[in-house]
């Protein structure tokens, strides 16, 4: 059985070589202990640093890395290039991690190791078990839940974090989402777990080790106003009203850019 790793990767010059490094060595034991073979697909997207040359130095390193260099942004997008080029290849797994490792390769091993029978297995920082160092503030835990409610009100999702940076997926259930996936940034992971839904897929929600790290790119508050936004336009998208909210739909992407 093969795995991709696709890891969307803007601005990482100063982490996504350890990154690389980590899963390399940890995934390099489980090929040679559970003859699972891997790849790992890091997709840069509208880079303006080095990330590339810190990517074509780990793989003299590491054959099974390979890159694509994209033009246009978003984690999104990065992410739906990854699938599709993951495709091309044999992969019956296919998985997508954060590129500085807040999610350590022992927890997309974790997700492997209790997919079982279901389609998909996601990472959660809130269910019971989950190992978080360091402890996250305050503030970000009462921001993280007031959006869970959010999205669970408007699309009736079951899982208690939808936005954790480690998720995998049968080769066939990709396949089936894919179509489907239209999101560049903000709310592709919730895009993507709706999707899943209406395609009656089975996702189970594992809890997860996970670390904040240092020199994050994120501004909590402004990327929580702009998550809301992606977050009501996919709603009225997905609406069988949305021809009536069109209007306030418009008025809701201004908006929108304008935090951009």
């Amino acid at each position: 059985m093969k795995l991709a790793i696709i890891i969307p990767a803007y601005n990482e010059e100063k982490r996504i070589g350890k990154t690389l490094e980590g899963y390399t060595n940890y995934f390099e034991k489980v090929r040679k202990k559970e003859k699972l073979q891997y790849e790992l697909i890091v997709v840069i997207n509208n880079t303006q640093d080095n990330t590339l040359q810190v990517v074509k130095k780990a793989i003299k390193k590491n054959k099974r890395i390979r890159y694509l260099n994209l033009v246009l942004g978003g984690k999104g997008y990065a992410t739906i290039q990854g699938f599709k080029e993951a495709l091309k290849g044999n992969s019956a797994l296919i998985s997508f991690v954060d590129a500085d490792m807040a999610s350590p390769p022992e927890a997309l091993h974790r997700l492997i190791k209790e997919l079982n029978a279901y389609d998909g297995t996601i990472a959660s920082r809130y269910l019971l078990g989950a190992q978080i160092n360091p402890p996250q503030p305050l503030s970000r835990i009462f921001i993280s839940r007031v959006f869970n409610f959010i999205v669970r009100s408007l699309f009736f999702l079951p899982y208690r974090d939808t936005q954790c940076g480690a998720k995998l997926f049968r080769r066939k259930a990709i396949e089936q989402l894919l179509p489907h996936l239209t999101i560049s940034q903000w709310a592709f992971d919730i895009e993507l777990l709706y999707w899943a839904k209406k395609l009656h897929l089975n996702i189970k929600e594992i809890p997860t080790l996970w670390g904040d790290k240092e020199e994050s790119h994120i501004d909590i508050k402004k990327s929580s106003s702009q998550m809301l936004f992606a977050v009501t336009q996919l709603r009225i998208k997905n609406s069988s009203l949305r021809r009536i909210f069109l209007p306030v739909n418009n008025l809701i992407e201004r908006l929108w850019r304008s935090l951009l």
